[in-house]
């Protein structure tokens, strides 16, 4: 009987603990990363093999994409199609859940300025400066890097920058 109400309790316990954020899988992503991404008017097609994501495990995600923007009007302004479903803090701004893009412009040899926009309208967000990331030599067309303790990281090509998680 002991036993039967330690495990009841154990299985109790680690349902109500909150869960880690983890990388999303392969058939997770396809179910949040659209073929096309509204973006404004349009709907821009994406390249999937680009998709990164996290989960916290209990339906919440933090993904992206790149974006085929030849011959839309987001060539050259946005390259990445961007969805946040719990509120998110990048740089000096705030993400609530929704849909985004973003693009980025070199500023340094050492550094990007990634400015985000409401998928939606096109309006401005907030930008953050993104560093090249010094312990990885990898180019990563988008990499989401799972939240621990609340903060990860996001790469574009070399370039990295710190996400914040409540």
């Amino acid at each position: 009987m002991l036993l039967v109400v330690l495990m009841t309790s154990t299985i109790f316990i680690s349902n109500a603990a909150p869960a880690g954020w983890r990388m999303a899988s392969e058939p997770e992503l396809r179910k949040v990363i659209p073929a096309r991404a509204p973006v404004i008017k349009e709907n821009i097609e994406t390249e999937f093999r680009t998709a990164s994501g996290v989960t916290d495990g209990r339906g919440k995600f933090i993904a992206g994409v790149v974006m085929i923007t030849a011959g839309y009007s987001a060539e050259g302004k946005y390259s990445h199609f961007f969805i946040v479903q719990v509120p998110v803090k990048v740089g000096e701004f705030s993400l609530e859940p929704g849909e985004y893009v973003f693009g980025y412009q070199r500023k340094t040899p050492d550094s990007i300025t990634v400015t985000f926009y409401r998928a939606s309208s096109g309006d401005t967000v907030g930008e953050v400066e993104a560093f090249r990331n010094r312990k990885s030599s990898m180019v990563r067309a988008l990499l989401i890097q799972p939240a621990t303790s609340g903060k990860g990281t996001i790469q574009v090509g070399r370039f990295i920058f710190d996400y914040h998680v409540d």
